[in-house]
């Protein structure tokens, strides 16, 4: 419990050091202790956010959630066997879940329920010679500098449901799971692996 509380200390000292650097360095009109003020093209490197909301919204995890350009329903192709690693290409192999092309979708589409609005949507997409924009779902804050690795969390069998939810039973995907340290610790530990930082953070 006690060391619960100095963690939290620690991360609200951070927070607190990034959002002072914010505005001494960052904020327009505020005071800066250089004798000459950063040039266009020449900024002042820091681990600080632009601003102080930015700092605040990072600590806190508030983010928007992402708009994707085709409601793909994870439902019916779960329903259909189609497989998580079908479509998220590499995440057995390596650090990202690929997202899927257009021109994959289209493998299957350009024979399967061509009707829909969907996939009407897609296909004009891959005639227009584009590719689908999807939005990442999950994340880090690069300030947490977390390098996750897909790979071995695949491989020691752990589900994709958890860390990302019921993702079948979803239409388009949202963020079910609140992933932060704390759920990550938990996890690890309850799998008896690793718990040191450099394990995630490298």
């Amino acid at each position: 419990m006690r060391m619960r509380a100095e963690i939290r200390i620690l991360v609200l000292a951070v927070v607190a050091t990034s959002a002072v650097s914010s505005l001494l360095f960052l904020s327009p009109g505020l005071a800066n202790t250089r004798d000459d003020p950063p040039q266009k093209g020449n900024e002042i490197f820091t681990p600080a956010h632009a601003t102080l909301l930015d700092a605040i919204k990072d600590f806190a995890d508030w983010r928007a959630e992402p708009v994707q350009p085709i409601a793909f329903t994870h439902k019916k192709h779960a329903e259909n066997q189609v497989v998580c690693t079908a479509c998220h290409k590499g995440v057995n192999q390596g650090p990202v879940a690929g997202l899927p092309s257009a021109k994959l979708c289209m493998r299957c589409h350009a024979f399967f329920a061509t009707d829909r609005p969907e996939i009407q949507k897609l296909t004009k997409i891959v005639n227009a010679g584009l590719d689908v924009s999807w939005q990442r779902v999950y994340g880090f804050s690069p300030s947490a500098h977390v390098k996750f690795n897909h790979a071995p969390h695949v491989q020691a069998g752990i589900d994709c449901s958890n860390c990302h939810g019921d993702v079948s039973n979803m239409t388009v995907a949202v963020r079910a799971v609140k992933l932060n340290m704390g759920f990550c610790i938990h996890c690890h530990r309850d799998r008896k692996v690793s718990t040191d930082c450099v394990t995630c953070h490298f």
